[in-house]
């Protein structure tokens, strides 16, 4: 019956009913994959689309020959690299064209254009530009999600509503004020979601950044096994990983919103202070805990790690420069504003308690 649960238009799924559906098409892609690859005469030939279990024995291979947890350190740092200059550039930028009518009139039709670039044929200007190290890599990538990012800031400045802007200015408030006030928490707040949407954007740059130059990281890593030796199995790999990765980075960032921005998540229905927030089911207090005890365990080996960069207590081996590289800086920025944000929650919690 179309009225049922399962038919109904836009019908809305329990999380129980999500998880088992969600089980359910993943074992029926493996099913039909198992199908389409098995037997001595596949559908789909080996030399084509490999086996499951093939893959599975080619994620093996990767760690123990070609070094697989190194490479997706160096992706990650990439990928954090391009993402802290992206948005070091799009914020100031963005901001400046759109709310400067001046600024506005003389390069937003450049903003709209620089869209169409096409980012691939690029990469041969920024080797010119960066060289073919890390530098060269993370600039690409920030360039290929600014051109992006910043019309965004310019369309979320545009849907800040009048009636915030009428308030701050019976209030009183000077120029800087109303953009304390209203417009960088408006626009910062919808910006975390654009920002998720990118980081599907961002791995496929990534991956034509590090084509340029074997230097590791996941993009290479698919060029040197997967594609020059025919490996289709290191390649499904590989992309899987990808898919994994950036599953687990919508994640964290959604968590991240919900921190930061916990008031996009009221009940608008409701007047009910006690009762004005969605309620926190067990699985999100579980993974609450969980974030908060890896924060701390990761904060602590990155200390160590640290330490041992200057003084090698640990031995002569560097684990932060043999995983990073070049893009070691981009670990330091994060775990700085992670360490920087949880003394401040620790201040605040000891404040509040004196």
């Amino acid at each position: 019956m179309t009225s049922s649960w399962l038919f109904k238009l836009r019908g809305e799924l329990t999380k129980g009913q999500k998880i088992i559906l969600g089980v359910s098409g993943f074992i029926f892609l493996i099913i039909i994959w198992a199908i389409f690859t098995g037997g001595e005469k596949p559908i789909i030939p080996k030399a084509i689309f490999p086996h499951p279990l093939r893959v599975l024995s080619a994620f093996r291979e990767l760690y123990v020959e070609n070094e697989l947890f190194m490479n997706v350190c160096k992706s990650i740092g990439l990928n954090l690299g391009g993402y802290i200059k992206a948005i070091g550039y799009a914020l100031p930028v963005g901001f400046a064209i759109g709310l400067v009518p001046m600024l506005r009139g003389a390069f937003q039709k450049m903003v709209d254009a620089v869209r169409f670039l096409p980012l691939t044929a690029l990469t041969g200007l920024f080797i010119i530009w960066f060289g073919i190290y890390s530098e060269q890599k993370i600039n690409f990538l920030a360039f290929g999600i600014f051109i992006y990012l910043l019309p965004i800031v310019i369309q979320r400045i545009d849907e800040v509503d009048d009636v915030y802007l009428k308030t701050v200015h019976t209030l009183g408030a000077n120029y800087w004020q109303t953009i304390r006030t209203v417009y960088m928490p408006a626009v910062i707040s919808k910006l975390s979601d654009d920002i998720r949407i990118l980081t599907a954007i961002s791995w496929t740059y990534i991956i034509v950044a590090e084509t340029s130059a074997d230097q590791g990281g996941i993009g290479s890593l698919i060029y040197r096994t997967g594609q020059r030796l025919g490996r289709v199995d290191k390649t499904v790999a590989c992309l899987i990983l990808i898919m994994v990765i950036g599953m687990f980075q919508d994640k964290v960032f959604a968590y991240l919103d919900r921190k930061f921005f916990p008031y996009k998540y009221q009940i608008q229905e409701t007047y009910d202070a006690k009762n004005s927030l969605k309620q926190v089911s067990l699985l999100d207090a579980v993974w609450d805990f969980v974030i908060i005890l890896l924060t701390w365990l990761f904060i602590g080996i990155y200390i160590l790690f640290t330490v041992n960069e200057w003084t090698s207590v640990l031995g002569d081996v560097k684990p932060l420069t043999y995983l990073f590289g070049d893009a070691l800086w981009t670990i330091h920025v994060v775990f700085a504003l992670i360490l920087l944000y949880q003394l401040r929650n620790l201040y605040l919690k000891f404040a509040s308690k004196s």
